[in-house]
């Protein structure tokens, strides 16, 4: 309350650092809410920011904002739900809207309500660079998405396994939700130069494991005990 002058009704969901450089380029920004719905909007909308904040996104009735991204204009969007669906699709299918705009469909939930858009993973666009002789195969760059379960279950899953898809689909099996493992708390994509993972329970607890101790598991599978609980849930991860 001291840093931004924002109502005692909001809550800071997500922040990363920009420079001029970047603003007065062709960069945007994507936020993804929890009813599934995604918006993209050019970073020059938010060149002068009053100290009380601008509008970014209009939000329905039910609906928060869940994570906010910056992106080329040329990446791709993976989203995951709490009860282990995902999406992979192009980021040109967004067109960029102005800051009062709601966004449009980024993923369709099943009826009910009961599934909510955890969190918004950006796979950046990779530049291949020119060589001489073939790379081989064991030296390939590969992405994984990395996924967390609300009781300490976790698992890596090689990103080719999830075909891109049309904006607004239900997506695909990320991973199998269950009692023991609880519903999908957290994920992350994996670009090969992390090497630990560092997770937090709502109650404080914190470890620090091996990304390559995390086992690589197919879609529909729930993953391994990563972290030990005891009436206690996991609340957010970080990669390093």
């Amino acid at each position: 309350m001291n840093f931004l002058e924002i109502s005692s009704q909001e809550k800071i969901v997500n922040i990363f650092p920009i420079n001029r450089e970047i603003i007065n380029s062709n960069k945007y920004i994507i936020m993804a809410t929890s009813n599934g719905i995604i918006k993209k909007s050019n970073l020059k909308d938010f060149e002068n920011v009053r100290r009380s904040g601008l509008i970014a996104i209009s939000l329905k009735k039910g609906d928060l904002l869940r994570q906010v991204s910056e992106t080329s204009g040329e990446d791709e969007v993976v989203l995951v739900t709490q009860k282990g669906q995902a999406i992979r699709f192009k980021e040109k299918e967004i067109r960029p809207m102005g800051r009062v705009a709601s966004g449009v469909r980024g993923i369709g939930l099943k009826p009910g309500g009961e599934d909510k858009v955890i969190s918004m993973g950006i796979l950046k666009t990779r530049i291949a660079k020119p060589s001489l002789k073939a790379e081989p195969k064991s030296e390939k760059a590969q992405d994984f998405l990395l996924v967390v379960t609300e009781n300490g279950y976790g698992k890596r899953t090689a990103l080719e396994e999830y075909k891109l898809q049309r904006r607004g689909g239900m997506g695909l099996r990320t991973a199998r939700v269950t009692p023991k493992t609880g519903d999908l708390a957290a994920s992350a994509i994996l670009h090969g130069g992390e090497e630990d993972l560092i997770v937090i329970s709502q109650k404080g607890q914190v470890i620090r494991t091996k990304i390559n101790s995390i086992s690589k598991l197919s879609r529909a599978t729930q993953g391994v005990r990563i972290m030990k609980l005891k009436e206690d849930k996991v609340a957010s991860i970080v990669c390093i």
